[in-house]
C-alpha cells in the first residue's frame, strides 16, 4: 500500500500554515532547524507553538526577525495581500502594500525589505542543509514564482527584484516545504480544491479582487472555488507549493489514517477553523480514482451517415470513450445519445466538434469519478503462436485477462481453426502461467 499526503485546503494554504500542519503531524522542529541550516541564523530565528483557530487545536510556525515578529508565508510577490494584514513600507520608495497571514487587528509596521534578485537568493539557498536534489528544487520553485511575476509585469526574468520572494521568510517557507515533504515520505500527494477566500485586497497595484494576480496565475489548471471570509486564503507561495507537489486534485482518497496535522494561519474567524488539515495514511487496496468529463447530447434529426465522423474526430481530439444510445425523444421521435468521456482539460476542443459536427443546440457536462484497474500486456505462447493478453490487477491479484481480439483471429485464419476454439486454447495457455501465490503471471 503507498503512503499518501492530503492536503484539505478547505480554509486556502500557505507555507507557514503548511510548515505548521507538517510539524503538528510528527516532523520533528530540531530537523527542520538543521535543515534550514544559515538561514535559520543571522539575525533570524524559527519558532512553533500550539494556538486555537475556532476551538481547533494547531501549530502555528513563525519567522522571528530580531524581536519583531515577520509572518512566515507573507506576500512572495510584489502588490499581493495575503489574509490578514501588516503593511510594509518599500526600501526603493514605492506605496505600501498589506500582506500576512493575519487578522484584522494584527499589527502594522513599517520596515524595508531586501530587493534580491535570483541569483542572490539562490547562493541563500545554497547555503541551507537540504540535500543536492532539494535545493534544486526550491530554487525551482523560486524561478516558477519569478516566472510569474515577469509575466505579470511583462518584463524579463532577470529583471525581477524580488523583495518579498527575497525576504528571508518567504525563503525559509520555499525551503522548509521542500524538506518536510521529503521527510513525510509520501508516494503520492493529493490536494483538495482550493478556497481562496474572497472579497478585495489593497495591494501597491490597488485594490484588487481575490485572488491576487500572481495567485490566481498559479493556480492554473488548480480546481479551485471562493467561500467564506472576505480575506485572501491562498497565498502564492501557498499556490507555488500546492500544484508543484500535488500529483492529482479531489476529494480525499481511500485510505488508512496514520497522522493528522494542523497548520494554523494567523487569524482566527468566527465561520471556521483558519487551518490547513494535513492527513496522512496508506492507500486502501483499490485501484486508483481520477475525475474524468463527461459531456451528453440528444440527437433526433441527423443524417446518420454523419455519426462516424463525429466519433472519429472526437477520437482524434482526445475523447477517452465515445459512444451512442438509441432513446426515445419528443413527440416520440426515435433519437441518439451522445455520450463522451474525456480528460477534463478537453472540454473546450470537444465541445467545439460536438457543436460544429451535429445537429445539437445544447449539452450537458459534468465530471465524474472513474476507477480504472492496473492494466499491462503480457505475450502468451499458444501451440497456434503467440497471442496477447491485456490484464488487469486488483491488490496484486489478476482479476481480469483476455485475448486481444486481432491476434485470435489472425490465428484462426491462418490454422483453419474457429475463433471459439482459438480464445479458449489462449485462455488455457495464460492460465498455465498464473502464480499460485500471488496471482502475477511470471
Amino acid at each position: 500500500m503507498a503512503r499518501v499526503v492530503y492536503l484539505d485546503c478547505f480554509s486556502g494554504i500557505s507555507g507557514d500554515m503548511l510548515l505548521g500542519a507538517c510539524l503538528d503531524a510528527g516532523l520533528p522542529f530540531a530537523e527542520l532547524k538543521t535543515a534550514l541550516g544559515s538561514l535559520a541564523v543571522s539575525g533570524y530565528e524559527i519558532r512553533a507553538q500550539k494556538v486555537l483557530r475556532c476551538g481547533l487545536a494547531a501549530t502555528k510556525f513563525d519567522v522571528i526577525e530580531r524581536g519583531r515578529e515577520v509572518e512566515a508565508g507573507a506576500a512572495v510577490g510584489h502588490g499581493h495581500s495575503h489574509e490578514g494584514e501588516r503593511v510594509h513600507a518599500h526600501a526603493l520608495g514605492s506605496l505600501p502594500h498589506e500582506h500576512g497571514h493575519g487578522d484584522d487587528q494584527a499589527r502594522r509596521h513599517a520596515h524595508p525589505h531586501a530587493h534580491r534578485g535570483l541569483r542572490e537568493i539562490e547562493q541563500l539557498i545554497d547555503g541551507c542543509a537540504l540535500p543536492a536534489a532539494g535545493r534544486t528544487r526550491a530554487k525551482t520553485l523560486v524561478r516558477r514564482l519569478a516566472e510569474t511575476e515577469a509575466a505579470i509585469h511583462r518584463m524579463a526574468v532577470d529583471e525581477v527584484h524580488l523583495h518579498e520572494v527575497g525576504a528571508i521568510d518567504s525563503i525559509v517557507d520555499i525551503v522548509g516545504a521542500v524538506f518536510a515533504l521529503d521527510w513525510l515520505r509520501a508516494e503520492r500527494i493529493v490536494c483538495s480544491p482550493l478556497n481562496v477566500g474572497s472579497g478585495t485586497v489593497r495591494t501597491s497595484h490597488g485594490i484588487l479582487p481575490v485572488p491576487a494576480p500572481a495567485t490566481l496565475r498559479l493556480l492554473a489548471d488548480a480546481p479551485i472555488y471562493s467561500r467564506g471570509p472576505s480575506a485572501e486564503l491562498v497565498t502564492p507561495t501557498g499556490a507555488l507549493i500546492a500544484t508543484a507537489y500535488a500529483g492529482s486534485y479531489g476529494p480525499m482518497p481511500a485510505l488508512s489514517v496514520r497522522q493528522v496535522g494542523y497548520g494554523a494561519g494567523t487569524r482566527d474567524h468566527a465561520e471556521s477553523p483558519n487551518v490547513l488539515r494535513l492527513v496522512i495514511g496508506q492507500s486502501a487496496d483499490r485501484a486508483e480514482l481520477d475525475r474524468v468529463l463527461m459531456l451528453e447530447c440528444e440527437i433526433d434529426d441527423m443524417n446518420p451517415q454523419i455519426y462516424g465522423v463525429v466519433m472519429d474526430r472526437l477520437y482524434a481530439a482526445g475523447a477517452l470513450d465515445v459512444y451512442y444510445v438509441p432513446v426515445q425523444m419528443k413527440k416520440n421521435r426515435p433519437g441518439t445519445l451522445l455520450t463522451v468521456i474525456a480528460p477534463p482539460d478537453r472540454r473546450e476542443a470537444l465541445s467545439a466538434i460536438i457543436f460544429g459536427e451535429t445537429t445539437t443546440i445544447g449539452m450537458r457536462s459534468h465530471e465524474v469519478e472513474r476507477e480504472c484497474l492496473p492494466r499491462e500486456t503480457v505475450t502468451v505462447e499458444t501451440p497456434l503462436g503467440p497471442v496477447r493478453f491485456k490484464v488487469a490487477r486488483r491488490g496484486g491479484h489478476v482479476v481480469n485477462a483476455a485475448p486481444e481480439f486481432e491476434d485470435c483471429a489472425r490465428l484462426a485464419a491462418v490454422h483453419g481453426r474457429t475463433m471459439k476454439d482459438v480464445q479458449a486454447l489462449a485462455i488455457q495457455c495464460f492460465g498455465g502461467r498464473v502464480g499460485q501465490s500471488d496471482g502475477r503471471t511470471e
